[in-house]
Protein backbone atom coordinates (compact mmCIF):
# COMPACT_ATOMS: atom_id res chain seq x y z
CA UNK A 1 0.00 0.00 0.00
CA UNK A 2 2.79 2.36 0.95
CA UNK A 3 4.70 1.42 -2.19
CA UNK A 4 1.64 2.15 -4.33
CA UNK A 5 1.10 5.53 -2.68
CA UNK A 6 4.78 6.36 -3.09
CA UNK A 7 4.63 5.40 -6.75
CA UNK A 8 1.56 7.59 -7.22
CA UNK A 9 3.33 10.56 -5.64
CA UNK A 10 6.36 10.00 -7.85
CA UNK A 11 4.19 9.99 -10.96
CA UNK A 12 2.48 13.21 -9.96
CA UNK A 13 5.86 14.75 -9.20
CA UNK A 14 7.08 13.73 -12.66
CA UNK A 15 3.91 15.22 -14.20
CA UNK A 16 4.62 18.45 -12.31
CA UNK A 17 8.09 18.58 -13.85
CA UNK A 18 6.71 18.10 -17.37
CA UNK A 19 4.02 20.73 -16.81
CA UNK A 20 6.68 23.09 -15.46
CA UNK A 21 8.64 22.85 -18.70
CA UNK A 22 5.48 23.46 -20.69
CA UNK A 23 4.70 26.46 -18.51
CA UNK A 24 8.20 27.84 -19.12
CA UNK A 25 7.68 27.56 -22.88
CA UNK A 26 4.27 29.24 -22.70
CA UNK A 27 5.40 31.98 -20.33
CA UNK A 28 8.47 32.67 -22.43
CA UNK A 29 6.34 33.38 -25.47
CA UNK A 30 4.01 35.83 -23.75
CA UNK A 31 6.38 37.44 -21.23
CA UNK A 32 8.98 38.16 -23.92
CA UNK A 33 6.58 39.76 -26.35
CA UNK A 34 5.26 42.11 -23.69
CA UNK A 35 8.89 43.18 -23.21
CA UNK A 36 9.49 43.90 -26.91
CA UNK A 37 9.22 47.73 -26.72
CA UNK A 38 11.79 47.87 -23.91
CA UNK A 39 14.06 45.47 -25.80
CA UNK A 40 13.82 47.62 -28.92
CA UNK A 41 14.68 50.76 -26.98
CA UNK A 42 17.66 49.31 -25.08
CA UNK A 43 19.25 47.23 -27.85
CA UNK A 44 18.40 49.65 -30.71
CA UNK A 45 16.49 47.16 -32.84
CA UNK A 46 14.97 48.27 -36.12
CA UNK A 47 11.26 47.43 -36.48
CA UNK A 48 12.01 44.67 -39.00
CA UNK A 49 14.85 43.34 -36.87
CA UNK A 50 12.60 43.23 -33.82
CA UNK A 51 10.36 40.70 -35.56
CA UNK A 52 13.17 38.17 -35.29
CA UNK A 53 13.05 38.21 -31.51
CA UNK A 54 9.76 36.36 -32.07
CA UNK A 55 10.35 34.65 -35.41
CA UNK A 56 13.81 33.21 -34.71
CA UNK A 57 12.23 31.28 -31.83
CA UNK A 58 9.12 30.19 -33.76
CA UNK A 59 10.93 29.06 -36.89
CA UNK A 60 13.60 26.98 -35.17
CA UNK A 61 10.87 25.48 -33.00
CA UNK A 62 8.78 24.56 -36.05
CA UNK A 63 11.68 23.30 -38.16
CA UNK A 64 13.13 21.00 -35.51
CA UNK A 65 9.99 19.43 -34.04
CA UNK A 66 10.02 16.54 -36.52
CA UNK A 67 13.69 15.81 -35.90
CA UNK A 68 13.21 16.12 -32.13
CA UNK A 69 10.35 13.63 -32.15
CA UNK A 70 12.46 11.23 -34.17
CA UNK A 71 15.34 11.63 -31.72
CA UNK A 72 12.97 10.73 -28.91
CA UNK A 73 12.22 7.43 -30.66
CA UNK A 74 15.90 6.75 -31.30
CA UNK A 75 17.57 7.65 -28.00
CA UNK A 76 14.68 7.80 -25.51
CA UNK A 77 12.19 10.49 -24.55
CA UNK A 78 13.74 11.23 -21.15
CA UNK A 79 17.16 11.93 -22.64
CA UNK A 80 15.77 14.26 -25.31
CA UNK A 81 13.62 16.07 -22.72
CA UNK A 82 16.64 16.64 -20.48
CA UNK A 83 18.63 17.97 -23.44
CA UNK A 84 15.81 20.33 -24.31
CA UNK A 85 15.38 21.60 -20.77
CA UNK A 86 19.13 22.17 -20.40
CA UNK A 87 19.45 24.00 -23.73
CA UNK A 88 16.37 26.15 -23.03
CA UNK A 89 17.68 27.14 -19.59
CA UNK A 90 21.18 27.95 -20.85
CA UNK A 91 19.76 29.93 -23.78
CA UNK A 92 17.61 31.93 -21.34
CA UNK A 93 20.80 33.02 -19.57
CA UNK A 94 22.31 33.97 -22.91
CA UNK A 95 19.26 36.08 -23.77
CA UNK A 96 19.20 37.78 -20.39
CA UNK A 97 22.84 38.87 -20.79
CA UNK A 98 22.41 40.07 -24.40
CA UNK A 99 23.82 43.50 -25.28
CA UNK A 100 23.30 43.46 -29.07
CA UNK A 101 20.42 42.49 -31.37
CA UNK A 102 22.46 39.68 -32.92
CA UNK A 103 23.24 38.23 -29.50
CA UNK A 104 19.59 38.21 -28.46
CA UNK A 105 18.34 36.71 -31.74
CA UNK A 106 20.93 33.93 -31.44
CA UNK A 107 19.79 33.21 -27.89
CA UNK A 108 16.16 33.12 -28.98
CA UNK A 109 16.97 30.62 -31.74
CA UNK A 110 18.69 28.40 -29.15
CA UNK A 111 15.60 28.70 -26.95
CA UNK A 112 13.57 27.48 -29.92
CA UNK A 113 15.91 24.49 -30.19
CA UNK A 114 15.47 23.64 -26.52
CA UNK A 115 11.71 24.09 -26.71
CA UNK A 116 11.49 21.81 -29.77
CA UNK A 117 13.49 19.04 -28.09
CA UNK A 118 11.41 19.11 -24.93
CA UNK A 119 7.98 19.78 -26.44
CA UNK A 120 8.25 16.97 -29.00
CA UNK A 121 8.43 14.29 -26.28
CA UNK A 122 6.36 15.71 -23.40
CA UNK A 123 3.07 14.10 -24.47
CA UNK A 124 4.75 10.74 -24.98
CA UNK A 125 6.28 10.91 -21.50
CA UNK A 126 2.92 11.76 -19.95
CA UNK A 127 1.13 8.88 -21.68
CA UNK A 128 3.91 6.53 -20.53
CA UNK A 129 3.49 7.78 -16.96
CA UNK A 130 -0.28 7.23 -17.11
CA UNK A 131 -1.16 4.34 -19.43
CA UNK A 132 -4.58 3.90 -17.76
CA UNK A 133 -7.21 5.79 -19.85
CA UNK A 134 -8.98 7.48 -16.95
CA UNK A 135 -5.85 8.71 -15.18
CA UNK A 136 -4.27 9.62 -18.47
CA UNK A 137 -7.25 11.82 -19.32
CA UNK A 138 -6.95 13.61 -15.97
CA UNK A 139 -3.20 14.11 -16.37
CA UNK A 140 -3.59 15.49 -19.87
CA UNK A 141 -6.42 17.72 -18.70
CA UNK A 142 -4.07 19.23 -16.11
CA UNK A 143 -1.44 19.68 -18.80
CA UNK A 144 -3.97 21.43 -21.05
CA UNK A 145 -5.09 23.71 -18.22
CA UNK A 146 -1.47 24.68 -17.50
CA UNK A 147 -0.97 25.52 -21.17
CA UNK A 148 -4.11 27.64 -21.43
CA UNK A 149 -3.61 29.42 -18.10
CA UNK A 150 0.10 30.00 -18.65
CA UNK A 151 -0.51 32.34 -21.57
CA UNK A 152 -2.67 34.69 -19.54
CA UNK A 153 -0.30 34.54 -16.59
CA UNK A 154 2.56 35.40 -18.94
CA UNK A 155 0.83 38.52 -20.21
CA UNK A 156 0.26 39.83 -16.70
CA UNK A 157 3.66 38.75 -15.40
CA UNK A 158 5.36 40.28 -18.44
CA UNK A 159 4.04 43.73 -17.64
CA UNK A 160 5.05 43.45 -13.98
CA UNK A 161 8.53 42.05 -14.67
CA UNK A 162 9.35 44.55 -17.41
CA UNK A 163 8.14 47.53 -15.40
CA UNK A 164 9.84 46.55 -12.11
CA UNK A 165 12.91 44.41 -12.87
CA UNK A 166 13.69 45.09 -16.54
CA UNK A 167 13.19 43.07 -19.72
CA UNK A 168 16.27 40.93 -19.00
CA UNK A 169 14.35 39.16 -16.25
CA UNK A 170 11.77 37.99 -18.76
CA UNK A 171 14.53 35.52 -19.66
CA UNK A 172 16.51 35.21 -16.42
CA UNK A 173 13.42 34.09 -14.50
CA UNK A 174 13.79 30.75 -16.30
CA UNK A 175 17.15 30.00 -14.66
CA UNK A 176 16.15 28.93 -11.13
CA UNK A 177 13.04 27.16 -12.43
CA UNK A 178 15.03 25.34 -15.11
CA UNK A 179 17.79 24.18 -12.76
CA UNK A 180 15.34 22.74 -10.23
CA UNK A 181 13.23 21.12 -12.97
CA UNK A 182 16.35 19.59 -14.57
CA UNK A 183 17.45 17.97 -11.30
CA UNK A 184 13.94 16.66 -10.61
CA UNK A 185 13.46 15.32 -14.15
CA UNK A 186 16.75 13.41 -14.04
CA UNK A 187 15.55 11.60 -10.91
CA UNK A 188 11.83 11.14 -11.57
CA UNK A 189 11.37 10.39 -15.27
CA UNK A 190 11.53 6.87 -16.66
CA UNK A 191 14.42 6.37 -19.08
CA UNK A 192 12.21 4.48 -21.54
CA UNK A 193 13.61 2.63 -24.52
CA UNK A 194 15.56 3.65 -27.59
CA UNK A 195 14.87 2.02 -30.93
CA UNK A 196 17.45 3.23 -33.40
CA UNK A 197 20.83 4.69 -34.17
CA UNK A 198 22.14 8.20 -34.65
CA UNK A 199 22.68 7.37 -38.30
CA UNK A 200 18.92 7.03 -38.70
CA UNK A 201 18.29 10.74 -38.06
CA UNK A 202 17.61 12.87 -41.13
CA UNK A 203 19.74 15.92 -40.34
CA UNK A 204 19.68 17.09 -43.98
CA UNK A 205 15.89 16.99 -44.03
CA UNK A 206 15.71 19.04 -40.83
CA UNK A 207 18.15 21.58 -42.29
CA UNK A 208 16.14 21.93 -45.51
CA UNK A 209 12.75 22.39 -43.82
CA UNK A 210 14.11 24.83 -41.23
CA UNK A 211 15.91 26.92 -43.85
CA UNK A 212 12.87 26.88 -46.15
CA UNK A 213 10.49 28.03 -43.43
CA UNK A 214 12.95 30.69 -42.23
CA UNK A 215 13.42 32.21 -45.66
CA UNK A 216 9.69 32.01 -46.43
CA UNK A 217 8.67 33.98 -43.35
CA UNK A 218 11.52 36.43 -43.81
CA UNK A 219 10.43 37.04 -47.42
CA UNK A 220 6.90 37.85 -46.25
CA UNK A 221 8.25 40.17 -43.58
CA UNK A 222 10.34 42.00 -46.18
CA UNK A 223 7.39 42.85 -48.45
CA UNK A 224 6.58 46.14 -46.74
CA UNK A 225 10.25 46.97 -46.23
CA UNK A 226 11.10 46.40 -49.88
CA UNK A 227 7.81 47.36 -51.52
CA UNK A 228 9.39 50.10 -53.57
CA UNK A 229 12.10 47.96 -55.13
CA UNK A 230 10.19 44.65 -54.90
CA UNK A 231 13.02 42.32 -55.90
CA UNK A 232 14.40 40.85 -52.71
CA UNK A 233 11.19 39.29 -51.32
CA UNK A 234 10.59 37.51 -54.65
CA UNK A 235 14.13 36.08 -54.70
CA UNK A 236 13.93 34.97 -51.07
CA UNK A 237 10.47 33.49 -51.57
CA UNK A 238 11.62 31.54 -54.62
CA UNK A 239 14.61 30.19 -52.71
CA UNK A 240 12.31 29.19 -49.84
CA UNK A 241 10.04 27.27 -52.23
CA UNK A 242 13.09 25.56 -53.74
CA UNK A 243 14.35 24.50 -50.31
CA UNK A 244 10.96 23.13 -49.29
CA UNK A 245 10.70 21.29 -52.61
CA UNK A 246 14.14 19.82 -51.95
CA UNK A 247 12.87 18.72 -48.55
CA UNK A 248 9.98 16.86 -50.19
CA UNK A 249 12.37 15.18 -52.64
CA UNK A 250 14.65 14.25 -49.77
CA UNK A 251 11.78 12.67 -47.85
CA UNK A 252 10.74 10.68 -50.92
CA UNK A 253 14.23 9.24 -51.46
CA UNK A 254 15.79 8.96 -47.97
CA UNK A 255 16.00 5.50 -46.44
CA UNK A 256 15.06 6.96 -43.03
CA UNK A 257 13.07 10.12 -43.82
CA UNK A 258 12.28 12.75 -41.22
CA UNK A 259 8.70 12.92 -42.57
CA UNK A 260 7.58 9.74 -44.31
CA UNK A 261 5.39 10.93 -47.19
CA UNK A 262 3.12 7.90 -46.89
CA UNK A 263 1.29 9.73 -44.12
CA UNK A 264 -0.21 12.08 -46.72
CA UNK A 265 -1.98 9.20 -48.44
CA UNK A 266 -4.67 9.50 -45.81
CA UNK A 267 -7.04 12.22 -46.96
CA UNK A 268 -8.21 13.03 -43.45
CA UNK A 269 -4.68 13.51 -42.11
CA UNK A 270 -3.70 15.79 -44.99
CA UNK A 271 -6.88 17.88 -44.83
CA UNK A 272 -6.75 18.19 -41.06
CA UNK A 273 -3.18 19.47 -41.11
CA UNK A 274 -4.10 22.06 -43.77
CA UNK A 275 -6.86 23.23 -41.42
CA UNK A 276 -4.35 23.38 -38.55
CA UNK A 277 -2.04 25.66 -40.56
CA UNK A 278 -4.92 28.01 -41.45
CA UNK A 279 -6.37 28.15 -37.93
CA UNK A 280 -3.06 28.83 -36.21
CA UNK A 281 -2.07 31.38 -38.85
CA UNK A 282 -5.28 33.28 -38.10
CA UNK A 283 -5.08 32.83 -34.33
CA UNK A 284 -1.47 33.77 -33.70
CA UNK A 285 -1.50 36.82 -35.95
CA UNK A 286 -4.77 37.94 -34.38
CA UNK A 287 -3.31 37.81 -30.86
CA UNK A 288 -0.45 40.07 -31.80
CA UNK A 289 -2.58 42.63 -33.62
CA UNK A 290 -5.37 42.70 -31.06
CA UNK A 291 -2.84 43.66 -28.38
CA UNK A 292 -1.72 46.53 -30.62
CA UNK A 293 -5.34 47.61 -31.12
CA UNK A 294 -5.92 47.62 -27.37
CA UNK A 295 -2.83 49.74 -26.73
CA UNK A 296 -2.53 52.08 -29.67
CA UNK A 297 -6.22 52.65 -30.36
CA UNK A 298 -7.97 52.15 -27.03
CA UNK A 299 -5.01 53.38 -24.96
CA UNK A 300 -4.53 50.36 -22.68
CA UNK A 301 -1.26 49.94 -20.76
CA UNK A 302 0.68 46.66 -20.47
CA UNK A 303 -1.20 45.39 -17.43
CA UNK A 304 -4.60 46.27 -18.86
CA UNK A 305 -3.70 44.54 -22.12
CA UNK A 306 -2.83 41.33 -20.32
CA UNK A 307 -6.03 41.34 -18.32
CA UNK A 308 -8.08 42.23 -21.39
CA UNK A 309 -7.22 38.89 -23.02
CA UNK A 310 -8.60 36.81 -20.13
CA UNK A 311 -12.02 36.02 -21.69
CA UNK A 312 -10.42 33.98 -24.49
CA UNK A 313 -8.22 31.58 -22.46
CA UNK A 314 -10.82 31.21 -19.69
CA UNK A 315 -13.50 30.09 -22.15
CA UNK A 316 -11.01 28.08 -24.20
CA UNK A 317 -9.72 26.21 -21.15
CA UNK A 318 -13.21 25.47 -19.84
CA UNK A 319 -14.42 24.17 -23.21
CA UNK A 320 -11.27 22.07 -23.77
CA UNK A 321 -11.41 20.51 -20.32
CA UNK A 322 -15.13 19.94 -19.80
CA UNK A 323 -17.04 20.13 -23.09
CA UNK A 324 -14.98 19.21 -26.16
CA UNK A 325 -14.58 15.51 -25.37
CA UNK A 326 -18.31 15.01 -24.76
CA UNK A 327 -19.36 16.88 -27.90
CA UNK A 328 -16.83 15.03 -30.06
CA UNK A 329 -17.99 11.70 -28.66
CA UNK A 330 -21.62 12.62 -29.36
CA UNK A 331 -21.41 14.38 -32.74
CA UNK A 332 -18.06 13.39 -34.26
CA UNK A 333 -14.94 15.39 -35.04
CA UNK A 334 -16.10 16.85 -38.37
CA UNK A 335 -19.30 18.41 -37.05
CA UNK A 336 -17.64 19.81 -33.94
CA UNK A 337 -14.77 21.16 -36.05
CA UNK A 338 -17.14 22.91 -38.45
CA UNK A 339 -19.08 24.45 -35.55
CA UNK A 340 -15.87 25.63 -33.89
CA UNK A 341 -14.53 27.17 -37.08
CA UNK A 342 -17.75 29.08 -37.77
CA UNK A 343 -17.79 30.42 -34.20
CA UNK A 344 -14.11 31.42 -34.41
CA UNK A 345 -14.64 33.17 -37.74
CA UNK A 346 -17.66 35.02 -36.35
CA UNK A 347 -15.58 36.24 -33.42
CA UNK A 348 -12.91 37.61 -35.76
CA UNK A 349 -15.53 39.35 -37.90
CA UNK A 350 -17.04 40.88 -34.77
CA UNK A 351 -13.66 42.19 -33.68
CA UNK A 352 -13.02 43.56 -37.17
CA UNK A 353 -15.84 46.06 -36.71
CA UNK A 354 -14.47 47.45 -33.39
CA UNK A 355 -14.40 51.27 -33.74
CA UNK A 356 -11.77 53.85 -32.90
CA UNK A 357 -13.71 54.94 -29.82
CA UNK A 358 -14.51 51.37 -28.90
CA UNK A 359 -15.73 50.16 -25.53
CA UNK A 360 -13.88 47.07 -24.26
CA UNK A 361 -16.92 45.36 -22.72
CA UNK A 362 -19.06 45.93 -25.81
CA UNK A 363 -16.61 45.72 -28.72
CA UNK A 364 -13.75 43.47 -27.52
CA UNK A 365 -14.63 41.17 -24.59
CA UNK A 366 -17.58 39.44 -26.32
CA UNK A 367 -15.49 38.82 -29.45
CA UNK A 368 -12.66 37.32 -27.36
CA UNK A 369 -15.07 35.03 -25.50
CA UNK A 370 -16.58 33.87 -28.81
CA UNK A 371 -13.10 33.18 -30.20
CA UNK A 372 -12.19 31.20 -27.08
CA UNK A 373 -15.31 29.09 -27.59
CA UNK A 374 -14.43 28.52 -31.25
CA UNK A 375 -10.85 27.51 -30.51
CA UNK A 376 -11.89 25.29 -27.62
CA UNK A 377 -14.16 23.34 -29.99
CA UNK A 378 -12.06 23.40 -33.15
CA UNK A 379 -8.55 22.62 -31.93
CA UNK A 380 -9.22 19.32 -30.11
CA UNK A 381 -11.47 18.18 -32.97
CA UNK A 382 -9.01 18.94 -35.76
CA UNK A 383 -6.07 17.35 -33.96
CA UNK A 384 -8.13 14.27 -33.16
CA UNK A 385 -9.04 14.05 -36.85
CA UNK A 386 -5.38 14.47 -37.87
CA UNK A 387 -4.37 11.58 -35.61
CA UNK A 388 -7.31 9.21 -36.16
CA UNK A 389 -6.47 8.04 -39.67
CA UNK A 390 -2.85 6.96 -39.13
CA UNK A 391 -1.49 3.54 -38.30
CA UNK A 392 -0.30 3.02 -34.70
CA UNK A 393 3.34 2.87 -35.78
CA UNK A 394 2.95 6.29 -37.42
CA UNK A 395 1.38 7.99 -34.38
CA UNK A 396 4.63 9.73 -33.42
CA UNK A 397 5.14 10.88 -36.99
CA UNK A 398 1.59 12.25 -37.17
CA UNK A 399 2.02 14.07 -33.85
CA UNK A 400 5.27 15.66 -35.03
CA UNK A 401 3.64 16.72 -38.32
CA UNK A 402 0.75 18.29 -36.45
CA UNK A 403 2.99 20.24 -34.08
CA UNK A 404 5.03 21.43 -37.06
CA UNK A 405 1.86 22.57 -38.84
CA UNK A 406 0.91 24.57 -35.74
CA UNK A 407 4.25 26.34 -35.48
CA UNK A 408 4.62 26.94 -39.22
CA UNK A 409 1.09 28.35 -39.36
CA UNK A 410 1.81 30.64 -36.40
CA UNK A 411 5.01 32.02 -37.94
CA UNK A 412 3.49 32.57 -41.39
CA UNK A 413 0.28 34.03 -39.98
CA UNK A 414 2.18 36.50 -37.82
CA UNK A 415 4.18 37.68 -40.82
CA UNK A 416 1.23 37.93 -43.21
CA UNK A 417 -1.31 39.62 -40.92
CA UNK A 418 1.18 42.08 -39.45
CA UNK A 419 2.31 43.03 -42.95
CA UNK A 420 -1.31 43.54 -44.06
CA UNK A 421 -1.99 45.82 -41.09
CA UNK A 422 1.27 47.73 -41.53
CA UNK A 423 0.75 48.39 -45.24
CA UNK A 424 -2.86 49.50 -44.79
CA UNK A 425 -2.01 51.89 -41.93
CA UNK A 426 0.97 53.34 -43.80
CA UNK A 427 -1.13 53.90 -46.94
CA UNK A 428 -3.85 55.73 -44.99
CA UNK A 429 -1.45 57.95 -43.05
CA UNK A 430 0.23 58.81 -46.35
CA UNK A 431 -3.16 60.10 -47.53
CA UNK A 432 -3.44 62.34 -44.48
CA UNK A 433 -5.77 60.13 -42.41
CA UNK A 434 -5.45 60.65 -38.65
CA UNK A 435 -2.97 58.15 -37.14
CA UNK A 436 -5.30 56.43 -34.68
CA UNK A 437 -7.97 55.87 -37.32
CA UNK A 438 -5.34 54.60 -39.78
CA UNK A 439 -4.08 52.12 -37.18
CA UNK A 440 -7.61 50.92 -36.45
CA UNK A 441 -8.35 50.42 -40.16
CA UNK A 442 -5.12 48.46 -40.59
CA UNK A 443 -5.93 46.15 -37.70
CA UNK A 444 -9.53 45.72 -38.87
CA UNK A 445 -8.37 44.66 -42.32
CA UNK A 446 -6.00 42.14 -40.77
CA UNK A 447 -8.82 40.74 -38.60
CA UNK A 448 -10.94 40.31 -41.72
CA UNK A 449 -8.08 38.49 -43.44
CA UNK A 450 -7.76 36.24 -40.39
CA UNK A 451 -11.49 35.51 -40.57
CA UNK A 452 -11.02 34.67 -44.25
CA UNK A 453 -8.36 32.10 -43.33
CA UNK A 454 -10.75 30.51 -40.84
CA UNK A 455 -13.60 30.32 -43.36
CA UNK A 456 -11.17 28.83 -45.88
CA UNK A 457 -10.49 26.18 -43.23
CA UNK A 458 -14.27 25.63 -43.12
CA UNK A 459 -14.28 24.92 -46.86
CA UNK A 460 -11.37 22.48 -46.52
CA UNK A 461 -13.21 20.72 -43.70
CA UNK A 462 -16.46 20.54 -45.70
CA UNK A 463 -14.98 19.29 -48.97
CA UNK A 464 -11.89 17.32 -47.91
CA UNK A 465 -12.82 15.81 -44.56
CA UNK A 466 -15.71 13.35 -44.65
CA UNK A 467 -17.84 11.73 -41.98
CA UNK A 468 -16.11 8.54 -40.86
CA UNK A 469 -17.33 5.55 -38.99
CA UNK A 470 -15.72 6.86 -35.85
CA UNK A 471 -17.56 10.15 -36.29
CA UNK A 472 -20.92 8.47 -36.49
CA UNK A 473 -20.37 6.55 -33.31
CA UNK A 474 -21.62 8.15 -30.13
CA UNK A 475 -19.62 6.00 -27.77
CA UNK A 476 -18.73 7.49 -24.45
CA UNK A 477 -16.48 6.24 -21.74
CA UNK A 478 -12.97 6.51 -20.49
CA UNK A 479 -11.23 5.47 -23.70
CA UNK A 480 -13.03 8.09 -25.79
CA UNK A 481 -12.60 10.78 -23.16
CA UNK A 482 -8.94 9.96 -22.83
CA UNK A 483 -8.40 10.23 -26.56
CA UNK A 484 -10.23 13.53 -26.70
CA UNK A 485 -8.27 14.89 -23.78
CA UNK A 486 -5.04 13.70 -25.34
CA UNK A 487 -5.56 15.51 -28.61
CA UNK A 488 -7.06 18.47 -26.81
CA UNK A 489 -3.72 19.14 -25.19
CA UNK A 490 -1.73 18.98 -28.37
CA UNK A 491 -3.23 22.21 -29.53
CA UNK A 492 -1.65 23.90 -26.52
CA UNK A 493 1.83 22.47 -26.79
CA UNK A 494 3.33 25.82 -27.70
CA UNK A 495 2.83 29.51 -27.28
CA UNK A 496 1.21 29.79 -30.63
CA UNK A 497 -1.54 27.47 -29.74
CA UNK A 498 -3.25 29.36 -26.92
CA UNK A 499 -5.45 32.15 -28.13
CA UNK A 500 -5.11 34.05 -24.90
CA UNK A 501 -1.49 34.87 -25.69
CA UNK A 502 -1.45 38.46 -26.84
CA UNK A 503 1.32 40.44 -28.42
CA UNK A 504 2.46 43.89 -27.40
CA UNK A 505 4.39 46.80 -28.81
CA UNK A 506 3.99 50.49 -28.23
CA UNK A 507 5.62 52.41 -31.04
CA UNK A 508 3.66 55.44 -32.18
CA UNK A 509 4.73 54.85 -35.77
CA UNK A 510 1.55 53.96 -37.69
CA UNK A 511 3.49 51.42 -39.71
CA UNK A 512 5.22 49.88 -36.75
CA UNK A 513 4.84 46.21 -36.01
CA UNK A 514 7.31 43.49 -35.13
CA UNK A 515 6.83 41.83 -38.50
CA UNK A 516 7.08 43.44 -41.85
CA UNK A 517 7.07 46.99 -40.49
CA UNK A 518 8.69 49.94 -42.15
CA UNK A 519 11.65 51.44 -40.41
Amino acid sequence: MTSTASGGRSRWAALLVLCTMQLMIILDGTVVTVALPAIQRDLHFSQTGLSWVVNSYLIVFAGLLLLSGRLGDLVGGKRVFLWGLAVFTAASLLCGLATTPEWLITGRALQGLGAALASAVILGLITRLYPEPGRQARALGIFSFVSAGGASAGLIAGGVITDTLGWQWAFLINLPIGVVALAAAARLLDAGESSGRWEDTDALGALLVTAGLSLGVFAIAQISEESRSGGEPFVLGSLAVALLAAFVVRQATASRPLLALRIFRDRGTTGANIVVVLVFAAGFGFQFLNALYLQRVLGFDSMQTGLAFLPAPVVLGAVSLFLAARLTSRWGTRRVLLAGLFVLGAGLLLLGRAPVEGDYWIDVAPALAIQGLGMGLAVPAVIMRAMSGVAPNDAGLASGLNNTAQQAGAAIGLAVLATVATERSATLTGRGIEVTRALRDGYSLAFLVAAGLVFLACLVTWFVLTDSDSDSDSDSGSDTDAAAARVGTQGHDNPAATMGAGRHAESADPAASPVGAKA
